[in-house]
């Protein structure tokens, strides 16, 4: 039987505690208390009574609890949780308007780490996944779409749209693409500014139902991290982009008015400390500046809908969703974890990898896709020299005006080390891949020797990332993975446990463990703002399998 101390007996003011209420056993047994602490607080769909009997207190799943004072029949509540579905943490409407059941998210990881197989499993559980088209060509983008639409049909499922400042027109051809395939929502992430083909993509079909609501069958939810960023999403469409839309045949005059009526985007994601592009931003800082920003604009505004935010970066446990529900979060969003899920594009070396980070084991390293601008992405550091060369890369490109310019011990070294291969037979496979992909990067290199640098230490960066993905051992130590603390957070909760093996690490497994653990530690929260002290061996929502999830929803 378990029996424990729902406060503290030696507070000065453990005499002063009122009488929550009282608990009559269920008729048919008189209770028992059989279940632990731990138990019964995982059982989420059964409210939970905290029962004082002959100076002892019992955790009771079932009876019935009479609340107020000057209740006497019965044995003494000390204490009272409600269920707590994890379907129901964060916001309902998130969750009906998308179409699924939990509000959880998987975010994109480029070049197809997040995988179309994670996007099936997701969907398939009631969650919504994200393909990571950025850095794929449009084929594979478009392959992909379609065997999304053939294995899920209605079941939602989405792409994610980068920003793209060096290649405006591959960020107009996956636009155009997504609305070609009928892919209807997008993440649209790492923008800096709006885009016209972002808003092209949004706005596409908008129209009037004969009830009067505006529909829009394109739903963006936006990445951000900063709050300039957020407030523009959360507007309409700049009048400008409207104009040129009009202009261009794209929207209609009455289509662009609608347009001035809806937000560019409903759901805004505030991304805080997570892998690949971030601000570092701390979560319980960034979290309420952006939704306080939310409930401003939807005031200015006047929407008929209502304005959310989810939250990314550092979510990879039951704590952590439970704290970001806890803030006012309409949904949660995922990153790295997934990456290291089986489902996941990414090669098992980098999911060995990834089992054996630590929260320490992430750095700061130049971008790719925007590396002339100084751009960071986080990374993994431990196993890999990626971010020390990476940011080598960078130092000489700001130091030299041209290729030719970098001195020759120094060339020498980098080619030998770095590349691997001359910087003449980079560029010849470098130009060769842009004369196809985007021939306007070749012209400008052949007039500034400085573009020219940067397409080479780019094709090494963008290089490193493959290398991971493919597994090539070979280049191990140039690895790109990228990677948050949360990782860390999420080997350090499942250590010792079965889902320490990277072999065991699946999606759906991982999402729901999350969430079954994050509607417990809600109800044991619960207890604790009735002022009831816990042991802390019931706060401990170590992972279970599938089966035994399930068990406890019922």
């Amino acid at each position: 039987m378990n029996r424990f101390s729902p406060w503290c007996d030696t507070s000065e003011h453990a005499d002063r505690k009122e009488r929550l209420g009282s608990w009559s056993a269920p008729a048919d047994s008189p209770g028992t208390g059989q279940l632990s602490l731990k138990e019964a607080l995982r059982h989420v769909r059964r409210p939970l009574y905290l029962v004082e009997q002959k100076g002892t207190v019992t955790a009771e799943l079932g009876g019935v609890g009479h609340f107020g004072t000057g209740l006497e029949n019965g044995h003494t509540l000390a204490g009272f949780a409600p269920p707590c579905l994890p379907e129901h943490l964060g916001d309902p409407s998130f969750c009906r308007e998308i179409g699924i059941r939990y509000p959880y998210i998987a975010g994109s990881m480029a070049k197809g780490i997040s995988s179309a197989a994670i996007a099936e499993e997701l969907g398939r559980a009631g969650m919504l996944g994200f393909f990571g088209a950025a850095g794929l060509p449009l084929s594979q983008v478009e392959a992909a779409a379609d065997r999304l639409h053939a294995s899920l049909g209605d079941i939602p499922y989405g792409f994610n749209l980068i920003h793209s400042p060096h290649e405006p027109d591959l960020e107009r051809e996956l636009a155009e693409l997504f609305i070609r395939k009928g892919v209807r929502i997008v993440e649209a992430s790492a923008f800096l500014a709006l885009t016209l083909p972002l808003v092209r993509y949004r706005l596409h079909g908008i129209r009037r139902a004969p009830d009067g609501r505006i529909i829009t069958p394109n739903r963006i939810i936006a990445k951000v991290s900063r709050e300039e960023l957020a407030a523009k999403f959360f507007s309409p469409a700049p009048e400008k982009l409207l104009r040129q839309l009009v202009a261009s045949g794209s929207l209609t005059a009455e289509q662009a008015e609608l347009a001035a009526q809806v937000p560019l985007a409903q759901d805004v994601t505030a991304e805080a400390d997570s892998g690949g592009h971030t601000d570092n931003r701390p979560a319980i800082a960034l979290f309420p500046t952006i939704l306080s920003l939310a409930n401003k604009l939807e005031r200015q505004y006047g929407y008929d809908c209502k304005l959310r935010v989810g939250l990314a970066g550092g979510i990879s446990t039951p704590a952590s969703a439970s704290a970001a529900f806890a803030m006012g979060a309409a949904y949660i969003m995922t990153g790295s974890v997934n990456q290291a899920c089986v489902e996941s594009g990414t090669s098992d070396l980098v999911r060995t990898m990834l089992a054996e980070t630590r929260q320490a084991d992430v750095t700061m390293a130049p971008a790719a896709d925007m590396f002339e601008m100084g751009v960071t992405v986080q990374v993994l550091k431990r196993g890999t020299m990626f971010p020390m060369r990476a940011q080598k890369l960078y130092e000489v490109y700001r130091g030299y005006r041209s290729l030719d310019e970098i001195p020759a011990a120094e060339r020498e070294k980098l080619e030998k080390t770095f590349f691997q291969a001359s910087f003449d037979d980079i560029w010849r496979d470098t130009r060769a891949y842009f004369l196809k992909r985007d021939p306007a990067q070749v012209e400008r290199s052949e007039r500034d020797p400085k573009h020219q640098m940067a397409l080479v230490f780019r094709w090494y960066l963008g290089m490193a990332a493959h290398w991971a993905k493919d597994g090539k051992s070979e280049r191990r130590m140039d690895y790109q993975v990228w990677c948050g603390p949360s990782m860390g957070a999420f080997n350090e909760w499942t250590a010792e446990t079965f889902l320490a093996a990277p072999e065991q690490r699946k999606v759906v497994t991982v999402a729901l463990n999350i969430l079954h653990g994050a509607a417990g530690l809600n109800r044991a929260n619960f207890l604790r703002s009735q002022g009831i002290a816990l042991p802390q061996e019931a706060l401990d929502q170590h992972p279970l399998e599938i089966a035994q999830i399930k068990e406890y929803l019922c």
